[in-house]
């Protein structure tokens, strides 16, 4: 074979070739599978959040009925209250020295502050000596008292003998006078010596009285706790001058402890006085307390402007107190913060049982 036919083989072959690489046939798309595979997961996703939502809807719905109340029990939101009692001066005056701190635990009759009571002192001395000049006095009317009923008595005699003489002729008229005129004399004197033994014991009475007064007065000057409880306000500093009534301490009176809460009118027209309750805390929930309702009010605190349908009635809100038992209050005086929120719970049925939640359960 010639040069020339190999060349003309070669080409030949060569655009024989070229059209069968231009149909190259293209790869098998196995990216159009993904999405389905894609669906099925985000189905299988959805599927799995709706079961989950489900149960965990279906758990809470649960534990609400495990801690739902019966319906004869009302519970309610309130503050933990005391007393408060203002320890202030009865008197006018200077301020000596304040004995207690604010968050003090004071006993009842505990001195907690004294007032100034150089005046008052110097002023009972005075006093004192006027009672002890007036009773000298009283002792000498009493002296002459003796002696002017000695000379009554004396006056008394010459005048019976005088008329006893003038009757038989043996004495002169002007004599019998004379005595007549000595016993007037006499019983004057007597009189004028009695009234001024009561006056000296009238002045003996009221300086007592006065010194009473400025004692009181002093005794006063001392401020004592009129109960036990914790000193929560200090109101006033030494030195400074305070009118009668001034206040210098506030105290909180720890023996009367109450939660205030509000309910409906249908719960208030259910409770008695004495009715058992029960009390819990916020800061500490998993403790029950008991409680007695001492109070109710009368009146509403929250009333609509027309009281007319069921549906406005019930908005009628009734204050209740519910306090403390005493021994509690003395078992736990020291943790006792008055303002502490927490929750009420009341029967509008008193027969039935507290539920297991609402068993009394102190804190150890």
């Amino acid at each position: 074979m010639s040069t020339a036919d190999t060349k003309s083989s070669n080409s030949a072959e060569t655009h024989a070739s070229a059209p069968v690489s231009s149909e190259t046939p293209k790869p098998p798309t196995e990216p159009q599978r993904r999405p389905q595979k894609r669906k099925g997961w985000t189905f299988l996703a959805v599927l799995l959040c709706i079961l989950a939502l489900g149960g965990a809807g279906g758990w809470y719905w649960w534990q609400q009925q495990l801690n739902a109340l019966p319906p004869y029990i009302a519970e309610a939101n309130g503050r933990l209250e005391a007393e408060q009692a203002e320890i202030s001066t009865k008197f006018p005056g200077r301020i000596a020295v304040v004995l207690a701190k604010e968050g003090d635990m004071v006993d009842a009759g505990a001195v907690v502050a004294r007032m100034d009571t150089v005046e008052l002192e110097a002023q009972l001395r005075s006093a004192q000596a006027e009672v002890e000049k007036a009773q000298h006095e009283k002792v000498m009317t009493e002296a002459l008292i003796a002696q002017r009923d000695s000379e009554r008595i004396f006056a008394t005699q010459e005048l019976q003998r005088t008329t006893v003489l003038a009757a038989k002729g043996w004495a002169p008229i002007e004599q019998l006078d004379q005595r007549r005129s000595q016993m007037r004399v006499a019983q004057a004197a007597y009189d004028t010596a009695v009234a001024a033994e009561n006056a000296a014991g009238a002045q003996v009475t009221a300086g007592q009285a006065d010194v009473a007064r400025l004692k009181s007065q002093i005794s006063d000057s001392t401020l004592v706790a009129s109960a036990r409880g914790r000193i929560q306000y200090k109101l006033a500093e030494p030195g400074e001058v305070l009118p009668a009534g001034g206040r210098v301490l506030t105290l909180l009176d720890l023996s009367d402890v109450y939660l205030t809460i509000f309910v409906p009118a249908r719960v208030a027209g259910s409770l008695t006085l004495g009715d058992e309750a029960r009390v819990t805390l916020d800061p500490d929930p998993e403790s029950v307390f008991p409680a007695k309702v001492t109070f109710v009010a009368t009146e509403a605190q929250f009333t609509p402007k027309t009281v007319e349908t069921a549906e406005e009635r019930e908005k009628l809100m009734f204050r209740v107190k519910l306090s403390a038992p005493a021994e509690l209050l003395t078992r736990y005086v020291n943790q006792i913060k008055t303002g502490v929120r927490g929750i009420g719970f009341v029967r509008t049925d008193r027969t039935a049982a507290w539920p297991d939640r609402l068993a009394v359960k102190l804190p150890q």
